[in-house]
């Protein structure tokens, strides 16, 4: 595979404090992939930087903990909810964080993608001469909210995306919202957004056999995938409906239990988990 600049960020909130661990997995685990030569940056909302990083513990190397609250595109302000429904746009404060680099967004619900090898779309996608080649990752099934009619017809999941260096993302999200005056109430439209403004680039997906979609949700996966998993709703500390006869959240967390150890050993193998 090509050397390649490479930039990885996350975004974080007032999450759960399996949020913050599985952050902390995350940042360690990417550190292990990409290394020294890489750049990392996690973006704060709704908590100070201070706390965020207290909650979630050490980390490898150099880390830009960037406080984000006040970074969403002035444009943007006028198509997202007044409450910011489900932190609908977060991930877009700001578009971009390494506009000169091969930028890989960890993000999708904040902070729950973990990977332990690079998937094989990544590795396409960062040995593409396509300079306008873009990554994202599959999805169990299509939920792009408002903006579905505008993708193409596979199931996508903004829980992983790469821009190429260069890429300007805020003008193609700029001239869809323009078009079509839709205003974002739910993380599937802000989903929706990013898979309309992506939808003519040369499009590398990661399948669910590499990155599993994880959850008790239906239709989502019980197991980790080849090369990652991703944790859905993990962040939530709360919500308001059941699975399986229990709270919804703490069946999600119950399965992050499970998994826990098997995480630890695959990002820091033969060492005691301690998080």
């Amino acid at each position: 595979m090509r050397t390649r600049a490479i930039g990885v960020r996350w975004t974080v909130g007032n999450v759960s404090n399996a949020g913050f661990t599985a952050l902390r997995l995350s940042i360690c685990s990417a550190w292990n992939l990409f290394g020294k030569h890489a750049r990392y940056a996690v973006c704060v909302n709704s908590v100070p930087i201070q706390t965020a990083r207290l909650a979630t513990g050490p980390v490898p190397g150099e880390v830009l903990w960037l406080q984000s609250d006040s970074l969403l595109p002035d444009w943007l302000n006028s198509y997202v909810d007044r409450s910011m429904a489900e932190g609908v746009a977060w991930k877009l404060a700001p578009v971009r964080v390494f506009k000169d680099r091969y930028e890989i967004a960890l993000d999708n619900l904040d902070n729950d993608v973990i990977l332990w090898k690079k998937p094989e779309a990544m590795k396409q996608w960062l040995d593409s001469d396509d300079p306008k080649a873009c990554l994202l990752a599959q999805d169990v099934q299509r939920c792009l909210g408002q903006f579905a009619s505008l993708c193409d017809p596979r199931a996508i999941n903004s829980g992983i995306r790469g821009l190429p260096p260069g890429f300007d993302l805020e003008e193609r999200l700029q001239q869809i919202l323009e078009g079509h005056s839709i205003a974002l109430r739910s993380e599937l439209d802000e989903q929706g957004l990013q898979a309309a403004a992506l939808s003519q680039a040369n499009l590398f997906l990661v399948s669910t056999e590499d990155v599993s979609i994880c959850s008790p949700f239906p239709m989502h996966q019980d197991s980790l995938g080849r090369c990652g998993v991703h944790f859905v709703g993990l962040n939530q500390k709360q919500l308001p409906w059941e699975l399986e006869g229990k709270q919804a959240n703490e069946v999600i967390h119950a399965r992050w239990e499970r998994f826990r150890h098997e995480l630890h050993s695959r990002i820091w193998p033969g060492e005691l988990c301690t998080t």
